[in-house]
């Protein structure tokens, strides 16, 4: 047998592929990142092995927790091919802490998930900074998160993000669709962009038709198609909760919210309805962005898939009280959102139609009404 002399290989963790120096320099990095988050009830320190939280110093009596947790879908894959990494992680937080505000909660804090081949610093760090800024628009605190970096799993340069959120809300406030009623008004908020639904349909235009992302956009030519599209999902925390939240021993004028994500407006809308009720949508009350009238016509969508794929502009829908509408529409404008009314709540099956025209929405053929029972 032939002998050898040579020496047996020494195995590492970062032979094979994964950077635990980089790991602590990130953690280090983002530490003042979540300090900046701070908020009462909690300190936003990262580095042990779990956070707590006090809920009594939050301010909170007779609390429910409510969690959740969301992504981003393909838009990540849009921030990575066009080095938009900066505002990705906006969207993470508004996903989640808007699902939470239509529960009637308050976000309390915030934890995220970030996966990829190889560790990155400067990228992960820049991804995670909106994850703060996020947090900070929202007034939780980001107290902890996991950095995963898996060799073989992504594609150089790609990862993926996930976001975990847990609010409260005082008993007896929470919203569960139970008081809104026959004649209430829907009244519509103001979406940022095509916020973080409906990317693979987009991301499929792009390609099919030859966009130019890094030129001014058709619609607008002071400013690049790739900004309207990474534009990050409008978080609506801060301005809701004031009108959710009971005052002087009277419940909030807030009958309902559905937050317009994947689905859009004609299978959000009915989530917060009773049985008996249904949501009439006038697409005439409100102009439909260019972003999306750009959409709709470079695919030839019809009405009832711009309905159900995108937010067509409306990124949150209240259930008020008729008699409370207008002023809360003006009380919504003076906090900094867009307010419009979009329809009304009549008795029928449990569900959503929209109705409207061609002008209204730049569609091939007149809007017909298009339903989801």
């Amino acid at each position: 047998m032939a002998s050898t002399d040579e020496t047996p290989q020494s195995y590492s963790y970062a032979k094979a592929g994964v950077d635990i120096a980089a790991g602590n320099a990130l953690v280090k990095a983002i530490g003042p990142l979540a300090r900046a988050t701070a908020r009462p009830g909690a300190d936003a320190e990262l580095g042990g092995f779990g956070a707590f939280f006090d809920l009594k110093a939050a301010g909170y009596k007779d609390p429910l927790l409510v969690a959740g947790n969301d992504g981003v879908g393909t838009k990540v894959k849009l921030a990575i091919d066009h080095d938009r990494h900066d505002a990705i992680g906006i969207d993470l937080v508004a996903m989640c802490v808007n699902d939470l505000i239509v529960q009637g909660a308050e976000p309390l804090f915030f934890l995220d998930y970030f996966a990829t081949g190889k560790l990155d610093t400067g990228v992960a760090e820049r991804v995670v900074a909106g994850i703060a800024e996020g947090c900070r628009m929202a007034g939780c605190a980001l107290i902890g998160g996991e950095t995963a970096e898996m060799p073989g799993m992504y594609g150089p340069g790609d990862y993926d993000l996930a976001g975990f959120c847990v609010g409260a809300v005082e008993r007896g406030e929470q919203l569960t669709g139970d008081r809104v009623a026959e004649g209430d008004v829907l009244i519509g908020l103001a979406s940022s962009g095509v916020h973080s639904n409906g990317y693979s349909l987009v991301r499929r235009l792009a390609a099919d038709k030859g966009w130019k992302l890094d030129r001014p956009a058709l619609f607008d030519n002071e400013r690049l198609l790739i900004d309207h599209l990474i534009e990050p999902t409008r978080i609506y925390v801060k301005s809701l909760l004031p009108f959710i939240r009971a005052q002087d021993g009277k419940a909030g004028r807030i009958h309902a919210l559905a937050h317009i994500t994947g689905g859009g407006l004609l299978e959000n809308v009915p989530r917060v309805l009773p049985k008996g009720l249904h949501a009439r949508i006038d697409a005439d009350t409100w102009e439909q962005p260019r972003l999306m009238a750009f959409l709709q016509a470079q695919g030839q969508i019809e009405p009832e898939e711009m309905a159900r794929t995108f937010n067509c502009g409306v990124g949150m829908v209240l259930a008020v009280a008729a008699d409370e509408a207008a002023g809360l529409i003006a009380d919504l404008t003076a906090a900094g959102e867009t307010a419009f009314p979009i329809g009304t709540i009549v008795a029928g099956e449990k569900g959503c139609t929209v109705f409207g025209s061609a002008e209204a929405w730049s569609a091939r053929a007149p809007w017909e009404a298009v339903h989801v029972g």
